[in-house]
């Protein structure tokens, strides 16, 4: 009997450890490489920038037996803002994955936590004012997941960039393309005297 439990306690140890062998880490490269994909390809928009955009967001999608990835599903997001630079990324893993041998499809989750590099007094307002406005994203219906994978978090920060306001116009002054000419008056023309010649008559002298 205890030789049987022995070898029982064998078989599933041998076992585990192939398990443990067929689902190394699942991405190409490991768990360094895919945060370091993630940390340099996740750019955060214009949109998560001006509103000083953080939270915690789980994604989903199945991955096929040649690495290829579909069906990304937000499965719980902060806001809806976080969403769209996670779906961009998770595209241009597209033969990374590893999945279990035997498996035609495997299902993954994998949180993002998203925040701001070095937070500010500048920042602060407009962290306030997300966290009133945000619009969580949370799944409503149920998803069916085959065999799944939590995966660890990755932690992405970006820089918060204020809202750029509009500087107004310089005043310039109208220019004038008809200038009312000054009241000038007509130069004087040049007047001219004549002198007009006075004749005397002659004088006849008589020389008697």
């Amino acid at each position: 009997m205890k030789k049987l439990f022995l070898v029982l306690i064998a078989t599933l140890s041998f076992t585990f450890a192939m398990a443990q062998a067929e689902m190394d880490f699942p991405f190409q490269g490991g768990n360094k490489v895919m945060n370091d994909y993630f940390t340099n390809h996740i750019q955060a928009t214009e949109v998560m920038k001006q509103r000083a955009a953080s939270g915690t967001v789980v994604m989903k999608f199945t991955s096929d037996d040649k690495g290829n990835i579909s069906k990304i599903v937000a499965y719980y997001a902060d806001d809806a803002s976080l969403v769209e630079p996670l779906i961009a990324a998770l595209k241009g893993t597209d033969g990374k994955w590893i999945i279990p041998n035997k498996r035609k499809s495997y299902d993954f989750l994998i949180p993002f936590s998203i925040s701001l590099d070095a937070p500010n007094a500048k920042s602060a307002k407009q962290m306030l004012a997300y966290y009133n406005s945000r619009q969580p994203i949370t799944a409503t219906d149920m998803i069916p997941l085959d065999l799944v994978s939590l995966l660890p978090a990755v932690k992405i920060k970006y820089t918060y960039e204020p809202p750029v306001t509009a500087k107004p116009a310089p005043a310039v002054d109208p220019v004038i393309t008809n200038p009312t000419p000054t009241d000038t008056k007509p130069a004087a023309k040049p007047t001219t005297k004549k002198t007009s010649a006075t004749t005397k008559p002659a004088v006849v002298k008589d020389g008697n």
